[in-house]
């Protein structure tokens, strides 16, 4: 062999050595959650180093919690990620299509398919597969599509109660308000141990009366938000030891002790507080009958602020007058704590309308995967009043697979090789199901598939309970559009970036402020 046969060799060995190495990592990643997947997936336990305990079969729980250190691993968790971000459901899909297709395009590869060429049909594919799924997208008019609570239910995981919470919420916030791209309907879900479920108009403050002896409940309320710490401007210490200092720090404890009788001028009744509240202001907002409450995280602030329909205002804003404080203001119908749940309520506010979905648990330990459960929920119902739905259990990926094997001839030479890939990926979600309901994916495949040639219809797949191939729409089985579209989108980009890394280098450390090296001198 001549030196430089050996040393193509060597080029090759090592491009599929770091091909073999992130493929084996996004495998691993894959096979975690793909066990969670459909109605007869199983929950997964996580164990941190304290003997501390999560089980659940949320796929983006899954890899949020798990340990990793591998790049390419850490690559496909933040794809999904982002998916979660965007959609809010279809992690698990997502994981699950990248391992199949990471997994097929490195087989491809070992056989001697160029990567460019594997590229180019696994994009041609992603784009023909991404087609087909929008033309197919059936889309909801109003909240009397029965499929609606279908898609909370399967999203929910068979949760009637909590599939009931979220459709209800849904219909109380509106399809105009559920469509617009920074409202996430899962952000109205609040889990509780020792609550009954409900949805109601208003917001939860997830903070209690910062004194027993304000009042514990408030009708018709004045709200003031302050984006601040509510206590008197601060002065230096050194200025204190001096008597124009001292007479400064005087003059801002009585200029603060005014501005908090303006409160009681405009009758506020409840005041939000970004960080902490003074003992002064505490005192005399206690003995005004105010309910104060104090580090409200932003978030909550914010709803607080467009619910009751008020404006945040700055320490320093209270010295305007009160004409002008009253511009600040919001209302609210009712204000009440809740002591048992150490939480305080902002009902019917005059702002925009907000609903709240508060889903009850018996014990801590379930109490979070509740409330995952019926983020999903929430997550499912907006993204198919967004964009349609699809029928579920693998049944349009099935159908995807065929459309783009149907279509090779539109890809040339090689690259088919790429599709083929896209194909077993799209194929991927069904199998795992049939898989972890117990019965032979390849068998059921064949099945579904004649199924559907023969009836004309995408929308057959597999019965989990008896094995048999049913319509998915007639069973309530579907599932939101764009979860399946950019959970394959989320898929083709991390196998993509995976398959063109060629090496892996370990880079030496250093410091980002290291001074630049004068090459001139």
């Amino acid at each position: 062999m001549s030196v430089k046969q050996v040393s193509n060799n060597a080029e090759v060995d090592e491009r599929l050595a770091a091909l073999t190495t992130n493929a084996n990592a996004i495998r691993a990643i894959a096979s975690a959650v793909e066990g969670t997947i459909g109605p007869k997936g199983l929950d997964t336990m996580l164990v941190d180093k304290f003997g501390g305990v999560v089980i659940t079969n949320d796929g983006v729980t899954i890899l949020n919690l798990m340990e990793v250190n591998h790049p390419a691993a850490k690559m496909l968790i933040n794809i999904a990620k982002g998916q979660q971000e965007e959609i809010g459901d279809g992690t698990t899909t997502a994981t699950i299509m990248a391992g199949s297709l990471v997994n097929a395009g490195m087989e491809q590869v070992i056989k001697g398919v160029p990567v460019a060429k594997v590229i180019e049909g696994l994009q041609v594919g992603v784009r023909k597969a991404l087609t087909f799924f929008k033309k197919h997208a059936i889309f909801i008019e109003d909240f009397n599509d029965s499929l609606l609570k279908q898609i909370a239910l399967v999203a929910g995981r068979g949760h009637e109660d909590i599939a009931d919470l979220t459709v209800k919420a849904a219909r109380l916030i509106g399809m105009e308000k559920l469509k617009e791209a920074n409202f996430k309907l899962s952000e109205t879900i609040v889990a509780q141990v020792g609550a009954e479920n409900r949805v109601f108009e208003g917001i939860v403050i997830n903070k209690q009366r910062m004194n027993p002896q304000m009042p514990l409940e408030i009708k018709d309320a004045k709200v003031l938000i302050v984006d601040d710490a509510l206590e008197p401007e601060e002065i230096e210490e050194e200025s204190l030891s001096t008597e124009a200092g001292f007479q400064r720090f005087v003059e801002l404890q009585q200029e603060f002790c005014r501005n908090l009788e303006k409160l009681k001028l405009l009758g506020v009744k409840l005041v939000l507080v970004d960080r902490g509240v003074s003992p002064l202001a505490e005192e005399i907002l206690t003995d005004a009958g105010i309910m104060v409450l104090q580090r409200v995280a932003h978030k909550e602030l914010r709803r607080a602020m467009e619910h009751c329909g008020a404006r945040f205002i700055k320490r320093t804003g209270l010295k305007k007058d009160v004409a002008d404080l009253e511009k600040y203001l919001g209302k609210a119908a009712l204000v009440y704590e809740d002591e048992k749940l150490e939480q305080t309520f902002i009902l019917d506010g005059a702002g925009k309308p907000m609903a709240t979905v508060l889903v009850g648990a018996a014990t801590e330990e379930v109490v979070g995967e509740r409330e995952r459960i019926a983020k999903d929920a929430a997550s499912s119902i907006q993204a198919a009043i967004k964009g349609g739905y699809v029928p579920g259990g693998g049944a349009v990926e099935l159908a995807a697979a065929q459309f783009v094997k149907d279509n090779r001839q539109d890809v040339k030479g090689m690259a088919v090789y790429g599709l083929e890939c896209v194909v077993e990926a799209l194929e991927k979600p069904f199998s795992q199901i049939v898989l972890n309901a117990g019965f032979n994916p390849l068998e059921k495949i064949g099945d579904v598939v004649a199924c559907q040639i023969e009836k004309k219809s995408i929308a057959y797949a597999l019965d989990c309970d008896t094995g048999n191939v049913i319509d998915m729409l007639e069973k309530g089985i579907v599932d939101p559009a764009l979860v399946k579209i950019y959970a394959l989108k989320a898929a083709g980009e991390v196998a993509e970036a995976i398959l063109r890394i060629n090496t892996i280098i370990k880079m030496k450390e250093y410091k980002s402020n290291i001074e630049e090296t004068d090459f001139d001198a």
